[in-house]
């Protein structure tokens, strides 16, 4: 019997196989397509996804596919088309280093944008090497579930018991509609697009920089412009969804004898829904079955990996009888209101992109005239509050310094702080309950009661004090003098009584 039953092989899908796995969890994932997405989709991975990868062993994999954008980075650039932008004639943008220069809040660097193509290409080993079992070409047909687990029908008719079934089936989700729940926003948002991928050689166009996005405004072809792999594999969004055209990519890059070769192309339309529920029963959404995000900002897909991040290690405890079931639900109480947040987030930069690409003065006074959040604040600044916090703190003391957020509150990740060459306060937490303290008896209460400790010295602490840290990194109780109710705040936070 497979223990959890994760249906979707997307990158969040994946990222459930790699994360359960990575806690001891017997996973088989189903796939209906016949293979990977070889479409890149989203491009930007988060420092808090990364952070997340660091904790699998899968950080240095992810940043060897990711693009090289170390040297003069663009950014947005914005012109009538790629030619007329005139990016050789442009001074050198800023170097990788100098836009991560200020990040001295996480461990973790990326030295460029990575599509989701080149991850899931890091994610599939990952999770077939750590036991899941992962199948192409078979979907879920049906499922039922009792007190005891999900029985699910595949595509192939054979039938599979599991514990629990995680949805990963993407926005159009067949598992969230079968079990009746909706989903509130605005829905869809703007005009059908089509995302075409296509190879040819831009170098001449280059000049030496490398961008993110190049938005082009030539009547005949409006776009959008996105990195791929920075020479020769680009993305070209544009209106409508009719069928890929050679000449309106040549057109958008103002080059009319420009050989190239067209991929693929994915319809697609911008939405705004977050579900209604993340649980039912034995059954988990996460990622776009969740919430389905507009791709200002590169808030979906991370907000998806941390769904599944979230839950893996809440399921691996109760599964093991180590927490009571309880505990699972704080994914719902936990998630969905990031998600909530997170889609208003985006919202507000489609009206007004400046809010996210702005990182002057300027930018911050705009965000904050319409209650914007600077983008690493949404990426890692949430807090949660739920039955799985030790009272929490869930206000914001900044919504433009992620680091101020980040500063051992009951609910938020812990604080990063390099303790030794190479190792972060957040890699001692090693995916288990962990003590982090620069008190003796601390430290003796925690091998007491069995759990990790280590003797560290953050301004973040109490004096005489501790951070119990969850398996997820975030602070589930921050402690003064009391290392006697070290036990049952623990049972608290796995659901067993109240601290």
């Amino acid at each position: 019997m497979s223990t959890v039953l994760v249906v979707g092989g997307g990158t969040v899908g994946l990222s459930a196989a790699v994360f359960l796995s990575h806690h001891g969890v017997d996973v088989h994932l189903v796939e209906c397509a016949s293979g990977p997405q070889v479409h890149p989709r989203a491009t930007g991975v988060g420092f808090r996804t990364m952070e997340l990868f660091r904790e699998v062993g899968l950080d240095g994999a992810v940043d060897a596919v990711a693009v090289d954008m170390a040297g003069s980075n663009l950014g947005k650039v914005t012109a009538r088309t790629l030619a007329e932008a005139d990016l050789p004639g442009r001074p050198p943008g800023p170097t990788r280093a100098r836009l991560t220069a200020d990040m001295t809040y996480t461990p973790v660097t990326l030295r460029g944008t990575c599509p989701q193509s080149r991850l899931d290409a890091v994610l599939l080993p990952a999770a077939r090497d750590r036991g899941a079992r992962v199948e192409y070409g078979v979907g879920l047909a049906s499922f039922e579930q009792d007190a005891d687990g999900v029985t699910a029908v595949l595509s192939d008719g054979r039938t599979v018991r599991a514990d629990y079934l995680v949805a990963a089936d993407g926005a159009r989700s067949g598992v969230r509609a079968a079990l009746g729940i909706g989903a509130s926003g605005p829905g869809e948002l703007g005009e059908p697009m089509t995302n075409t991928l296509f190879r040819a050689d831009l170098t001449a166009l280059l000049g030496g920089h490398s961008f993110a996005t190049c938005t082009l405004t030539h009547p005949d072809a409006t776009g959008m412009l996105v990195t791929v792999d920075g020479a020769t594999e680009w993305c070209l969004h544009t209106a409508g969804d009719s069928a890929p055209r050679a000449d309106l990519i040549r057109i958008a890059l103002g080059v009319d004898d420009l050989e190239l070769e067209i991929v693929s192309a994915l319809p697609w339309r911008m939405r705004g829904l977050v579900a209604d529920r993340f649980t039912a029963g034995r059954v988990f959404l996460v990622g776009d079955a969740a919430h389905a995000v507009p791709p200002l900002g590169a808030f979906g897909m991370n907000t998806g990996v941390a769904d599944a991040h979230n839950l893996a290690w809440k399921l691996a405890l109760v599964l093991r009888g180590e927490a009571a079931p309880a505990l699972l639900d704080s994914y719902d109480a936990e998630r969905r209101p990031v998600a909530l947040v997170t889609l208003e987030q985006a919202v507000l930069r489609l009206a007004d992109p400046a809010l996210h690409w702005d990182r002057g003065p300027g930018g911050a006074a705009g965000r904050a005239r319409v209650g914007a959040l600077n983008a690493p604040v949404v990426h890692a600044g949430y807090r949660y509050a739920s039955g799985a916090v030790i009272d929490p703190r869930p206000a914001l003391p900044s919504t433009e310094d992620v680091a101020l957020d980040l500063d051992g509150a009951p609910g938020s990740r812990v604080p990063h702080a390099w303790i030794a060459d190479g190792v972060s306060t957040l890699d001692l937490v090693g995916s288990r309950f962990t003590v982090l303290t620069a008190d003796d008896a601390w430290l003796d209460a925690a091998d007491r009661a069995g759990v990790a400790a280590h003797a560290v010295d953050l301004p973040q602490i109490p004096a005489r004090g501790a951070l119990l840290v969850r398996p997820d990194g975030f602070v589930g109780w921050r402690a003064g003098d009391t290392p006697d109710r070290l036990a049952p705040a623990l049972a608290a936070l796995l659901g067993y009584a109240s601290a």
